[in-house]
């Protein structure tokens, strides 16, 4: 029998020790970190590929937050690639391909058309591309007659200001604040349509400063695939609608079947980042690294909802496997992501210090009110769904999807689940979650005398603490009002 000597830790087992500083305000710290080598993030946050926490909103609000999100697979191709679609389409420097409508489409059309691609205005164009005019939500909101054309209620091309395709979006601030409009159409030299500027987009420029953005102001969003062949195709889909990032989505990311995938993906689509994981151990992090993965995910059963090491007796603790793992990374360059297990706002600083780049959460936003999970009322209070990806009903999804129908009530039987679901609370906006977790971060940082994430894991020191020593930690001897 094989024993490891050394003992096993989590974020629970050990405090970090204070250091001198010189930081006088919790403001003065940095707390941008690489999520790969090509993709900067203002907040050391990811959203979980879970169904019950990242979809489209979810992602949107993580990218407006300095951070990003990571839509789950587990529904139809399309629609993963529409979420991207979506969040790509919130807000840009120039909207490349406007939403485009005929004159002769009805206003019920326009409608639909503004509602299904979440937009409040269509560029209304001819068969040859050339501007027609454009119509807004205003236009439509009040009309009786849906069954008019789009033509009768549209701005004509004669009243609108355009600009030129190489217009600087400083010129494009200046031309919409001077004739008090709010979208502004960028034509070639025959009028064509080729891009669209509109105001909300330069408002959420000063909005969110932080915001995490492709080289074309748009958000960016990153999406989760499997192992199979038919994933391959899921990729290109999601990367022609945008994507960021690829994410292989399997619980034990050690695996030969995963290593392949990586290599394929790579070979496949090189331009695109792919993290791979789950990973407990720095061999782990070693082969997936030389199959070019460029950033691994590690945690192995320790999230809230997840009964891995119960229901298969594996698993290392998730302090000593970020820790193990960030060493390997460190050599090859590989950032590391810690999924799973975090708790508090100390957790947060803890897998940081030990050497993680990014930290993924998955129940603590689970019940804000842009997660997709559905909400319960019990007992006066409101709850909102999570499940973990490897639970019954997720498994009974996932097999859904894959054979496009519904599942035999045998293979049911067949399941052997790695994960539950549950109630947690509605916690408000996901905003509210990450000031606190950030708030946490950055004293967590002013005590380490550390002005970067970099600094906090240089001047780490850890200290093992017994149960009395945590109950110590938290509040005691008193009545909490």
């Amino acid at each position: 029998m094989n024993i490891r000597p050394d003992l096993g830790l989590t974020f629970a087992d050990v405090l970090l020790v204070p250091k001198r500083s010189a930081i006088r305000s919790r403001s003065a710290v940095d707390t941008s970190t690489w999520l790969t080598s090509d993709i900067r993030l203002t907040i050391p946050v990811v959203s979980a590929n879970m169904d019950t926490v990242t979809e489209t909103q979810m992602a949107v609000a993580m990218a407006h937050a300095g951070g990003i999100g990571i839509l789950h697979r587990f529904m139809p191709v399309e629609r993963q690639a529409e979420m991207v679609r979506r969040v790509k389409r919130t807000e840009s420097h120039v909207v490349e391909h406007p939403v485009t409508i005929r004159p002769q489409a009805t206003l019920a059309e326009a409608r639909v058309r503004m509602e299904e691609t979440m937009i409040g205005g269509l560029v209304v164009t001819g068969e040859d591309g050339r501007l027609l005019g454009m119509l807004t939500t205003r236009d439509v909101l009040l009309t009786q007659d849906l069954s008019a054309t789009v033509e009768s209620l549209m701005t004509p091309r004669q009243r609108l200001i355009v600009a030129a395709k190489d217009a600087t979006l400083d010129a494009a601030r200046l031309t919409l604040h001077t004739h008090r409009i709010e979208k502004l159409p960028l034509v070639d030299a025959d009028d064509r349509v080729v891009g669209l500027i509109t105001a909300q987009d330069i408002i959420k420029l000063q909005e969110h400063p932080q915001a995490t953005k492709d080289g074309k102001g748009r958000l960016r969003v990153g999406v989760a695939v499997g192992v199979r062949s038919s994933d391959l195709e899921r990729a290109a889909t999601c990367i022609e609608a945008g994507a960021d990032v690829l994410v292989i989505d399997i619980a034990h990311g050690h695996a030969d079947h995963v290593i392949e995938m990586v290599k394929m993906l790579k070979r496949e689509f090189p331009r695109s980042p792919v993290i791979a994981g789950n990973v407990a151990t720095a061999d782990g992090v070693e082969d997936l690294a030389q199959a070019g993965a460029d950033a691994i995910k590690v945690g192995v059963g320790s999230g809230s909802i997840c009964t891995t090491r119960i229901v298969t007796g594996f698993g290392v603790p998730q302090l000593t496997a970020i820790a193990d793992c960030a060493a390997a990374g460190a050599k090859l360059g590989v950032p590391i992501i810690a999924d799973g297990g975090i708790q508090t706002s100390g957790d947060v600083t803890k897998a940081l210090a030990a050497g993680a780049s990014t930290v993924m959460i998955g129940s603590m936003l689970a019940g804000t009110e842009e997660s997709p999970g559905a909400a319960v009322i019990r007992e006066g209070r409101r709850y909102k769904v999570v499940r973990g990806m490897a639970s019954l009903t997720a498994n009974v999804a996932r097999k859904e999807i894959e054979q496009q129908g519904e599942v035999d009530p045998d293979e049911i039987e067949k399941v052997v689940p790695e994960g539950v679901e549950a109630l947690v609370p509605h916690r408000g906006a996901v905003r509210d979650i990450l000031h606190q977790l950030l708030g946490g971060l950055h004293s967590g940082m002013s005590y380490a005398g550390a002005s970067t994430l970099e600094a906090l894991r240089q001047n780490a020191e850890f200290i093992r603490i017994t149960g009395a020593g945590m109950h110590e930690s938290g509040a005691h001897d008193v009545s909490v009002l």
